[in-house]
């Protein structure tokens, strides 16, 4: 079975950097978002609105937005018996109707009226541990093989809940974000050999 090639945007999410307590310290986190209303700007490396504390792990251009499926959501539901809305896991964009685990690395979307490409999976830190208030919860997100994608700005424009999303093209290379995490999670390396093979048949 091919996969879906558009959806609709649910939600667009931004937030500020956040205080929060680690072992004793407080530190400052960007993972908390909220839903906002209206056309929401994707310029450069950033979503209008939306900041990150630590910029050596998180943001920049290839980290400018990060997605996650409406549908993958609400398989967390059931799995944690509590509700799991837009925005709690961090994302930029949530999206339902594209299976956005299963993206390929270089798959273009057209959202809204920007170009977006998917560049790579997230890798959980503890700052997901301490937004689902529990540290356990990394481990099980990684094991879980739905990790999301990050992507990076191709063309500018501005997105909104509504829009629809759509594959504009898919490469010819069967390396997915999913398929990155899961190496990932044997070892470092493998994510990041899987990574550079999806590049390098890119630029061929």
């Amino acid at each position: 079975m091919s996969a879906p090639d558009h959806g609709c945007v649910v939600s667009v999410n931004v937030g500020e950097p956040q205080p929060s307590r680690w072992r004793g310290k407080t530190i400052l986190t960007g993972i908390y978002k909220s839903p906002v209303d209206g056309r929401v700007a994707l310029a450069g490396d950033r979503v209008d609105g939306d900041r990150q504390a630590d910029r050596r792990h998180h943001g920049g251009r290839d980290k400018a937005v990060y997605a996650y499926a409406g549908e993958d959501l609400v398989w967390w539901t059931a799995q944690l018996d509590r509700p799991m809305p837009p925005a709690l896991l961090g994302e930029n964009l949530t999206l339902l109707g594209l299976d956005v685990s299963a993206a390929l690395v270089g798959e273009r979307w057209a959202v809204g009226s920007a170009v977006l490409e998917v560049t790579m999976p997230r890798t959980p830190c503890f700052k997901l541990g301490i937004r689902m208030g529990d540290q356990r919860f990394v481990r099980r997100f990684a094991a879980a093989a739905r990790p999301g994608a990050y992507l990076r700005i191709i063309n500018e424009g501005e997105i909104g809940t509504g829009d629809t999303a759509t594959v504009l093209h898919r490469p010819d290379h069967l390396i997915s974000v999913a398929a990155i995490a899961a190496a990932t999670r044997k070892h470092a390396g493998g994510g990041l050999g899987l990574l550079a093979a999806a590049q390098r048949a890119l630029e061929n």
